[in-house]
């Protein structure tokens, strides 16, 4: 099972001292100067290495540092398993940490943990050294069942994710049986969620771009269809409606900014590559469209930049 591990960022921990007293000036000091930030009671990471993690990298460490210091065994789930899972999300990721309890034992939060009641024996679970976690599958449905459409579509997106290092996380049948078969609170959102998901969703910013698409009555595109550029390259486009030989790309910051992405080219060299990748494309389609994150903040700009280029609607403009 693929998880994402530690190490993340660099960490200090007051009970790792080697039973040296802490320098609780000296500690404030750091803290005062940026140097270091509290990300838990009692734990500390290097500011740099931290503004270095993606937030579900840091949202992961958060969970190690809960697992490492909790007394007990739990079961960790939602936002808490999907960051371990590599399972991406729309939107800010929380700083509380979410675990399942016994049903009669309630669901009261206290603090940083959030404790959802659930009947355990009904979960799908993967254990995780002496813990649990709700398995991908579990976790996207869980999700789902309480997010907005094109946030729960996001996670399932997600979890079946076909190029994912290591391939998909669940199938798309485990993800429909569990949001059809358990019956809590949800399970309208969650079914809806599972049957709209798709394994060909590369970003959370792409599934959230076919859920607009879908809402504001445009037709469905193709997804990663395949184009052979002039040098013989292959060019996968995001979207495309063959009928109207129009291609759509959601054009993500990450691949000028993320030195993984980046693969020690320039942000410059990554520009003109993809500058010279559009010109070809729009040579092999009648319509290209093209939009970016601020884009998707008001369906009526991905309205108007669809329908701008030619692509028809069966519904009118959204009013925002």
């Amino acid at each position: 099972m693929w998880l994402l591990e530690p190490p993340l960022a660099t960490v200090f921990r007051r009970r790792e001292n080697d039973g040296d007293p802490v320098n609780d000036r000296r500690l404030r000091r750091r803290i005062a100067e940026r140097e270091i930030v509290r990300i838990a009671r009692g734990v500390y990471v290097e500011a740099q290495s931290w503004s270095r993690l993606k937030p579900i990298a840091r949202h992961a460490q958060l969970v190690w540092e809960a697992a490492a210091r909790s007394q007990t065994e739990c079961v960790f789930s939602h936002w808490s398993a999907a960051a371990l899972h590599g399972i991406d999300i729309l939107g800010r990721w929380p700083s509380g940490i979410d675990v399942c309890i016994e049903k009669p034992s309630g669901g009261r939060s206290s603090g940083t943990i959030r404790r959802h009641g659930r009947a355990l024996a009904d979960l799908d679970l993967v254990a995780w050294g002496r813990h649990h976690l709700t398995s991908p599958a579990q976790t996207a449905i869980d999700l789902a069942r309480s997010l907005r459409f094109a946030e729960g579509a996001a996670v399932a997106d997600q979890a079946l994710w076909s190029k994912r290092p290591g391939g998909p996380l669940c199938e798309a049948s485990t993800l429909l049986r569990l949001a059809h078969d358990q019956s809590e609170r949800g399970t309208a959102r969650a079914v809806r969620a599972a049957e709209f998901a798709t394994e060909l969703s590369d970003s959370v910013r792409e599934s959230q771009s076919r859920v607009l698409i879908s809402t504001m009555g445009f037709p469905p595109p193709e997804l990663q269809t395949r184009f052979e550029l002039a040098d013989g390259r292959a060019a996968f486009t995001d979207f495309f409606w063959r009928d109207f030989r129009h291609i759509g790309e959601f054009d993500g910051i990450g691949k000028y900014r993320d030195p993984e992405l980046l693969q020690g080219r320039t942000p410059e060299e990554v520009l003109l590559a993809e500058k010279d990748r559009e010109d070809d494309l729009r040579r092999r389609c009648d319509a290209f469209s093209r939009w970016r994150t601020p884009d998707l903040a008001s369906p009526r700009r991905l309205y108007d930049i669809l329908n701008g280029a030619g692509l028809p609607s069966s519904k009118s403009r959204p009013g925002r």
